[in-house]
């Protein structure tokens, strides 16, 4: 096996492809390493010289063929450079089908170079460059973006040609790209938005969020339509990113009906009205949880789902995650399981008014069967995420005693290895708290047998009664 390294650059693999075709290398005998992929030893070889390039026999492609090689070669993949040689081999051997669409090679081929294609043409929509304050000095805007594929060069290039003679900075996670006004320079190295202070303030952002805010028409809202021209992967890049999600959850909650923005539906006119049912919650401002975008969960969610409860409660009761009825609504355990565990505290003597009630992760996640949305339990990843939220509640709300409803809300707190089985009526001490671990009310719903059932629930109502007995 040939291991054959070169720069990540299409010229660098074009010069040793050739090379590797003159001295009659078939694709299974070359093994493709970027500099960055490749470890010291004895075997490697290096690309070939600018003489040795030059020497190389020249294959001539269709210009079909040309283009789609060099576009592939921009698509994000580790292999490309090894799947690149095979297409060229094959042409090299006379097999012309390696071109066609209809061929397995050719077919994943053009799949490449449209993907960087579509990738190109995203950098261009959705780059959004921010000014800086002049006494800063240049680059006079700053942008960061995290493309699909390697189009950084082409993106740098198109932007160049059309900014005048603008200083600016585009960073992106795998390096970025200079202008001074006369001169394109390209850094690659891994890099972070915070190193190239790409969130700065903006004056003519105020002016676009509000331009952008006034023209939402939620009558012609089709989210659909949004997020396939809009790719929900992009809008952190954007400042109306921000505003998007409140936008659509208005239109969800009744903006649609009166076919308006909200200060245009608040006009004098005949009222339209709304079930109770399907009417949202008002909430008095806004808070940084509505707009936490710490997982993907918010994606399919009605509204983030906050605690509930004094602030001095003494118990705090920490669930798994709201369900069908608190997505809706926006308050936690008010659906069938939050009556079990109305029912269960009442039977152990403890006032809903007296707790607080929350859950581990404040958004509803979901799968959809026919018209219903059903439970999903949170992946790991999910409960960390909003670990961020619980530590805040943990802080500001003075509750000596944390009873977890089932084994998510326990792992939120002691981590994944934490079984239920093994904490289930024990006080287990947690930072200056004490935990006492219970099933959840939804595990009780979902036994079939009355006497199982039965069992569950006096098992929290005991949990309730030892919580509420601790001297803390």
């Amino acid at each position: 096996m040939r291991v054959i390294v070169i720069d990540d650059e299409f010229d660098a693999w074009r010069a040793a492809a050739l090379d590797a075709l003159a001295q009659k290398l078939a694709p299974e005998s070359v093994d493709w390493r970027t500099a960055a992929q490749a470890e010291p030893g004895l075997f490697n070889e290096a690309a070939p010289s600018e003489k040795q390039a030059a020497d190389a026999p020249q294959i001539r492609v269709s210009r079909e063929l040309a283009t789609l090689l060099k576009d592939a070669a921009h698509f994000r993949d580790p292999r490309r450079w090894s799947f690149l040689y095979r297409v060229l081999w094959r042409w090299a051997q006379g097999d012309r089908a390696v071109a066609s669409p209809a061929d397995e090679d050719g077919a994943r081929l053009y799949k490449m170079a449209k993907s960087v294609r579509r990738a190109q043409h995203d950098m261009i929509a959705y780059v959004r460059f921010r000014q800086r304050d002049a006494s800063l000095g240049a680059p006079e805007y700053v942008a960061w973006y995290e493309p699909d594929h390697d189009v950084l060069a082409w993106g740098a290039e198109h932007f160049a040609a059309r900014m005048g003679r603008s200083t600016w900075l585009i960073a992106t996670p795998d390096g970025a790209a200079m202008f001074d006004g006369e001169h394109l320079r390209l850094e690659r190295r891994r890099a972070l938005a915070s190193e190239h202070a790409t969130d700065v303030p903006d004056a003519a952002e105020a002016l676009w969020m509000t331009y952008y805010r006034s023209i939402f028409n939620p009558a012609r809202l089709n989210e659909s339509a949004l997020e396939q021209h809009m790719p929900v992967r992009f809008w952190k890049g954007l400042p109306e990113g921000a505003l998007i999600p409140k936008l659509v959850s208005d239109a969800r909650g009744g903006a649609r009906r009166v076919a308006q923005a909200q200060s245009v539906g608040a006009l004098g006119g005949k009222a339209v009205q709304v079930d109770a049912h399907d009417a949202q919650p008002e909430r008095d401002a806004p808070t940084s949880l509505d707009t936490c975008r710490r997982c993907d969960l918010w994606r399919h969610a009605t509204q983030a789902v906050h605690g509930a409860g004094p602030s001095d409660a003494r118990i705090m009761l920490l669930g798994e995650q709201p369900g069908d009825q608190e997505d809706l609504k926006g308050e936690p355990f008010v659906g069938p399981a939050g009556q079990l565990l109305q029912d269960a505290m009442q039977r152990a003597g403890v006032a809903r008014e007296q707790v607080y009630l929350t859950n581990a992760v404040k958004h509803f996640k979901w799968e959809p069967r026919g018209k219903r949305r059903l439970h999903k339990t949170p992946a790991q990843q999910e409960v960390e995420a909003c670990s961020y939220w619980l530590e805040q509640e943990l802080h500001d709300v003075g509750a000596r005693v944390i009873v977890t409803l089932g084994a998510t809300a326990l792992a939120a707190l002691f981590g994944r290895r934490a079984t239920l089985s093994a904490h289930v009526g024990r006080v287990v001490p947690y930072r200056d708290k004490l935990v006492v671990a219970t099933y959840h009310p939804s595990y009780a719903l979902r036994q079939n047998d009355e006497a199982a059932r039965e069992k569950t629930v006096a098992d929290i109502v005991a949990a309730l009664e030892l919580a509420s007995s601790l001297k803390t």
